[in-house]
């Protein structure tokens, strides 16, 4: 293997020695993966405790599901199913990332003690989130998006989907550098699953050089996702198997992208990809050096 990979810092959050791990909280009774677990508020944050506990370096909070056809809720629902759950995680020392698309969740969560905001619009989906971040100087993933999710799976048409992607990620950094949030507080995100195939999200994790090659951290969010079900259906025309049994596969991207420098990712299931991380960091400093 190659030297380690510079994963980027950013500015505003732990400065890890490896590829970081993001554990999910959804505060959802419809995620495509547990909705309904987590529902109950102290559910939720105990959740996200354990996450800590099995290794995660920081725990992304979510209230609207957006799984391929999903309906939004409303933005008071949002923010009653969101806003416990982070204040209640910050306040027990957590790092926490808020998954929103809207501006008014975003800025009640970082007033709550959230320091992330993971929008997957890349701040498309509500013209007030780019301002609201960079009042709050907050960190702010930048994810590869097309449509919402009702109309997501209309949108997976591409050519070359490395390079087109590439390419929309670099036009959303500009709108939103140009809005305010500084360059070193901006992670990129290609939005796995989102107006994407399965060949699509293959290419993407096999092109996460060119990914890096924007110049900012990448945050890769494969976990139990529907590619990894077509990889491990038992032939074209299997079901594939349901997402709670898509875990060990989505250690080996985590592992996989680790090596190629990713600077976080995101999980439902942290033990195994906490395990994966720090294996392919110790596999980095063995390597001979040139």
């Amino acid at each position: 293997m190659s030297k380690p990979h510079p994963r980027g810092h950013v500015a505003g959050l732990p400065d890890w020695d490896r590829c970081a791990v993001m554990g999910v909280v959804n505060v959802t009774p419809d995620s495509f993966s547990d909705g309904g677990r987590w529902f109950d508020t102290t559910a939720a944050v105990k959740h996200g405790l354990d996450l800590v506990a099995q290794g995660a370096d920081l725990v992304d909070v979510g209230g609207e599901s957006t799984r391929p056809g999903a309906s939004r809720v409303d933005e008071d629902e949002e923010l009653r199913r969101v806003i416990p759950v982070v204040r209640g995680l910050a306040s027990e020392g957590v790092t926490v990332s808020v998954d929103t698309m809207r501006a008014r969740v975003a800025e009640q969560s970082l007033a709550a003690g959230a320091l992330l905001v993971n929008d997957v619009s890349g701040g498309l989906a509500d013209p007030a989130m780019i301002p609201v971040v960079a009042e709050a100087g907050a960190p702010f993933v930048v994810m590869h998006w097309r449509g919402f999710s009702e109309d997501m799976n209309s949108l997976a048409v591409y050519e070359d989907v490395v390079g087109e992607v590439v390419a929309e990620l670099r036009i959303r950094l500009d709108a939103v550098i140009s809005g305010g949030i500084a360059e070193d507080r901006i992670v990129v995100d290609p939005g796995l699953g989102f107006a994407k195939n399965a060949e699509h999200d293959l290419a993407l994790v096999a092109g996460m050089r060119e990914l890096r090659a924007l110049g900012h951290p990448v945050l890769v969010a494969a976990s139990r996702k529907r590619f990894l079900g077509r990889i491990l259906a038992a032939g074209p025309e299997a079901a594939p198997p349901p997402a709670r049994e898509r875990d060990a596969a989505t250690a080996a991207v985590s592992a996989i992208a680790a090596h190629e420098g990713a600077w976080a990712v995101r999980v439902h299931e942290v033990r195994a990809t906490a395990d994966a991380v720090r294996v392919a960091r110790a596999v980095e400093g063995a390597a001979p050096q040139p």
